[in-house]
């Protein structure tokens, strides 16, 4: 490990990296949005994981998830990255109304909103990737009240960062988000309404079984197909099965469906999908959708936000 910072944390996540069939690459020395000391980590599925196959995880320099109600979290979401760091952008999803989008220059861990409101930030960057190099893009600022926190098990990336990225799918799905050149951030609010207290899980959208094939194909079309080189890419997601309110098997079943219409091609016992021929033969229903779900997000966004009202 090429390392420039040693300590407990750091011997932590190398042993639950490892627990989970990766390597940590590189561990330094960071700061949070405030300047408080983090520990941020390079973690890869070998040591010759090429740069885009990386997770970057960074978290508070005296964060313990050696514990009871934290290690069961960190496992799984190293577990989860482990799988999806096969994808060939593993930085990128697809949003329902047919956005493709990746995630990057998030500032973890949360931080108090400097605004003097009762609520905690992140900071990051979703752009669109189109397969043409799009400069359009959008700063946002996801925050969540400090009472609503008390149902997440740290304020921190592997606790956090499945739902700060599904809420910033349904924001831009309701057309409250704007793709553009250059912009201020823009305000995406985690709220009550996205967490059932009684289910104890979060509810982003209710799907149907032909929405879910429909966003799989999408998925794969974009993922693999436009930005994959026709690699597989990860089909039994939990970050999906969160946004579209089901289960991972339930999409590798959909998935099966979705082969059976000789629109991808399963590997991996149906985890993995690649695009066919004939999934990449509707590029044209696909860049009009892309293009109806951009145009989408204009008339209703908030015009405060283009002055820099965020206060965040």
């Amino acid at each position: 490990m090429n390392t420039q910072l040693r300590t407990a944390l750091t011997e932590a996540m190398e042993a639950a990296a490892n627990s989970a069939g990766m390597a940590v690459l590189r561990a330094e020395a960071g700061a949070d949005y405030k300047g408080s000391p983090t520990a941020r980590f390079t973690i890869g599925s070998t040591a010759a994981a090429l740069a885009e196959r990386t997770l970057t995880l960074e978290l508070s320099e005296r964060f313990d998830f050696n514990k009871p109600g934290l290690l069961p979290g960190m496992t799984a979401y190293l577990q989860e990255s482990s799988k999806r760091l096969r994808n060939p952008r593993p930085d990128c999803d697809v949003t329902l109304a047919g956005l493709p989008i990746s995630f990057g220059k998030f500032q973890w861990p949360f931080h108090q909103s400097t605004s003097g409101a009762d609520t905690l930030v992140v900071h990051g960057e979703v752009k669109l990737e189109d397969g043409h190099g799009s400069p359009l893009h959008a700063m946002v600022a996801a925050s969540m009240t400090v009472t609503f926190a008390e149902i997440v098990p740290a304020p921190e990336q592997p606790y956090a960062e499945k739902f700060i990225y599904n809420a910033i799918r349904k924001t831009l799905d309701r057309g409250q988000m704007e793709m553009v050149k250059s912009g201020n951030r823009q305000p995406v609010p985690v709220t009550t309404r996205y967490y059932s207290r009684w289910q104890k899980k979060f509810i982003f959208t209710d799907t149907t079984e032909k929405q879910r094939m429909d966003f799989l194909a999408l998925k794969v079309y974009w993922l693999s197909g436009v930005l994959g080189g026709g690699e597989p890419i990860w089909i039994a997601d939990p970050r999906d099965a969160q946004y579209l309110n089901t289960q991972p098997e339930e999409l590798m079943r959909i998935a099966s469906a979705v082969a059976g219409e000789g629109l991808v091609r399963l590997t991996d016992e149906g985890e993995y999908a690649s695009a066919t021929p004939a999934l990449l033969d509707l590029s044209a229903a696909y860049d009009a959708e892309l293009a109806a779900a951009l145009e989408a997000t204009k008339p209703s966004f908030n015009e405060e936000m283009r002055a820099g009202h965020t206060n965040m």
